[in-house]
Order: structure tokens, then C-alpha cells, then sequence
């Protein structure tokens, strides 16, 4: 089994008392972009959420983890979705929820982590990740952690009048 507990943070389960958390990131208009959200969340959705946040991998197919700092600090959210068991892949994602626990390494570790229980533990293959052209600091995240790039997907995502490519990371396991 592979430890979800690093040198400055751990990754652990949803609890019900993570809805507050839960509510902030998932209506923080900054992010719908890169989460694909396009309207707010109300409590009561979030805490039906929470309420099924126990069951397994392979039957929702996703897995959604906090990360914590060692004082037990929820600093943000690490993902695995689009659980693909046969071909061994999942889609990975992750948010530092505010700016000053940015650039701290947490989220190098985070992924990290996941990265060596989604082998170790889960068996996969590979991880891949979508990362929008203009976020540089994800592209140094997933490039540092040896993700290599293998696809643009050109005009992917309407922003503000515009439309912005999207790029696709993968990570292929030994």
C-alpha cells in the first residue's frame, strides 16, 4: 500500500465537515474555466455530494481528495476522474485553493503522491491531464513531475470572447 502522507502535506478522504471548503472552491468564479463549471453550487448539492464522497473508484469512477497541510490546514483538492480500470488510465486535477498557499510545493507534493498510489496502488498505466496554454504555473507543475506534453486540442475553450487551446499531459508509468 502506498502512504498519502508526504514531508509537509497529506491527502486524505472528504469529510462532511469540508462542505464550507467544498462550497468556496466550487463557486470561485476564477476557476470555472479550468473546472468547466458554468453555475454555482448550492450547499445542499455540495453536502449530497459529501454524502456519497465514500464510495468507490470503481463505481463512480473519480476520486477527490483534500490536501492537507501537516496542521490538518485543508489547503486543496487533488483529483482522479475518468477512471478507466481495463485500459489503466485516469485523468488527474488539482487546485491550491488560495494564493498565498501557492508556490509552497504542495501541490508538487500532492501530485506526487497521487501519482505513486494511482501506480502502486491502483495500478495504473498512466495519468493524463488538461492544462489551458496560459496557465504556466500547471504546465511547470506537470512538466517538473514528468508529464510530457502530447497534444493540443486547438480552440477547446471559449473564454471571454475568445477561444484558448488546451493542452494534454500525459504521464505513462514504467
Amino acid at each position: 500500500m502506498f502512504s498519502l502522507k508526504g514531508e509537509h502535506i497529506y491527502l486524505r478522504a472528504l469529510e462532511l465537515s469540508d462542505l464550507n471548503f467544498l462550497y468556496k472552491i466550487e463557486n470561485n468564479t476564477d476557476v470555472w474555466e479550468i473546472s468547466g463549471t458554468t453555475t454555482p453550487y448550492s450547499k445542499q448539492v455540495l453536502q449530497l455530494y459529501l454524502d456519497n464522497a465514500h464510495r468507490d473508484i470503481y463505481d463512480v469512477k473519480q476520486l477527490r481528495l483534500c490536501i492537507c497541510a501537516i496542521d490538518d490546514t485543508v489547503v486543496g483538492l487533488i483529483d482522479l476522474f475518468d477512471f478507466d480500470p481495463k485500459n489503466r488510465r485516469a485523468g488527474i486535477g488539482i487546485i491550491i485553493a488560495s494564493q498565498q498557499s501557492r508556490n509552497l510545493g504542495f501541490g508538487a507534493e500532492a501530485l506526487e503522491l497521487l501519482c505513486g498510489y494511482s501506480r502502486v496502488t491502483l495500478e495504473m498505466h498512466q495519468l493524463y491531464c488538461n492544462i489551458l496554454e496560459d496557465n504556466k504555473a500547471s504546465i511547470h507543475l506537470f512538466e517538473k513531475l514528468g508529464f510530457e506534453q502530447v497534444g493540443i486540442k486547438k480552440d477547446w475553450i471559449a473564454s471571454d470572447g475568445k477561444f484558448k487551446n488546451e493542452i494534454l499531459y500525459q504521464k505513462i508509468f514504467n
